[in-house]
């Protein structure tokens, strides 16, 4: 733990600056950017950590607002006890003032504990008030979005919800021409980005086939299109190449899923011309690196999670079924998302694209 003990420094009790225990969704990750802008503007002379857990970590150093990421050596959904504690006591010399832990869970919040941090603030939640000294209730009614409940928890209590700054992240172009060229990415055509995966589950995914039917439709109207996603999106992204090809044999869809590290991916989508995505992790970054951007939304909400960017056009459909946030469609036949035709998705990211670019 070099890192923590090069924080060190400063007395036990004069210490002012923050550790943030960061989320394990990319996009929660994403949004707790708006908590380190709103911590900066309070306080711009303290520093702002992050402990994270490995998945995420990476996205700290594109943050702006952060010192240093502290990645936690656990395994995702593993509790670690012993690994949660060393972790703590490593971080005993920075002697931060403040910690605020963003996830729920128990074992997110060992760690801040172990490491003697004199506040600890956080959400009520798995019996952890003794890990916690400054448990807050959530009102879920009154902090309806994830980035609100985040960056209440930068004020003190009764304190009127602070303006939400919305998440940025840092890219590198040169780092994104690099990458390009390393996949031999030569296109010279405006890129579409497709984001057909989506980390929670089946039901916040479009079809493959619709993926397919857009990429087709943005082909003959002169884009390329590029897909995102892990390695677990890998299949879906073959998938929608092929069909895509049976729509048009001339259409050629590349298909990036899990060809990227997540740093790559940040930099090669903040040179895009737009991107279509479900709500994941992918759309959080899009958004925040500016792009216009199409979010299909099914079995959950925009009332909870939007896109905060600038050029955003949300796409759902009113049903008596949704949102029903589970994973896989219970009714089985994600109506959701399949009534959503790529004709509407198409028009939606042109127009955006065409209201973005430069007169």
């Amino acid at each position: 733990m070099a890192q923590a003990a090069a924080m060190a420094g400063n007395p036990r009790g004069t210490n002012k600056d923050v550790l943030v225990v960061a989320p394990a969704w990319v996009g929660d990750m994403v949004m707790a950017q708006s908590l380190i802008a709103e911590l900066k503007r309070r306080s711009p002379g303290d520093a702002v950590d992050l402990l994270a857990p490995p998945y995420t970590a990476a996205l700290g150093a594109r943050m702006p607002g952060v010192r240093n990421t502290i990645p936690v050596g656990t395994q995702h959904g593993r509790f670690d006890l012993g690994a949660r504690l060393r972790v703590g006591g490593a971080l005993r010399p920075a002697a931060y003032g403040l910690a605020i832990v963003l996830p729920a869970s128990l074992k997110s919040a060992i760690a801040p504990f172990a490491a003697r941090i004199a506040r600890r603030r956080g959400y009520v939640g798995e019996w952890r008030y003794g890990l916690l000294n400054e448990a807050r209730r959530l009102d879920k009614k009154k902090l309806k979005r994830t980035v609100d409940r985040f960056v209440a928890l930068a004020a003190d209590v009764g304190e009127p919800l602070p303006a939400i700054t919305p998440p940025a992240l840092a890219h590198d172009p040169d780092q994104a021409r690099t990458v390009a060229l390393k996949l031999g990415l030569e296109d010279k055509r405006p890129v579409i980005a497709l984001c057909p995966g989506a980390e929670f589950g089946p039901a916040k995914q479009w079809p493959a086939a619709h993926f397919a039917a857009l990429a087709a439709r943005l082909a003959r109207a002169g884009f390329a299109t590029w897909i995102f996603g892990s390695p677990k999106e890998l299949p879906i992204g073959e998938a929608i190449a092929g069909l895509a090809a049976a729509h048009d044999k001339t259409v050629r869809v590349v298909n990036l899923a899990g060809r990227t590290t997540l740093i790559e991916a940040i930099d090669l989508l903040s040179q895009v011309a737009g991107v279509v995505t479900n709500d994941s992790g992918l759309m959080h970054i899009a958004a925040a690196l500016k792009r216009p951007l199409v979010a299909l939304y099914g079995s959950s909400t925009p009332a909870m999670t939007p896109p905060l960017g600038e050029a955003v056009r949300i796409i759902e459909r009113a049903l008596p079924c949704r949102p029903c946030f589970k994973r896989t469609c219970p009714l089985g036949h994600l109506d959701c998302l399949s009534l959503i035709p790529a004709a509407e998705v198409a028009e939606a990211i042109v127009t955006l694209v065409a209201a973005a670019a430069p007169a």
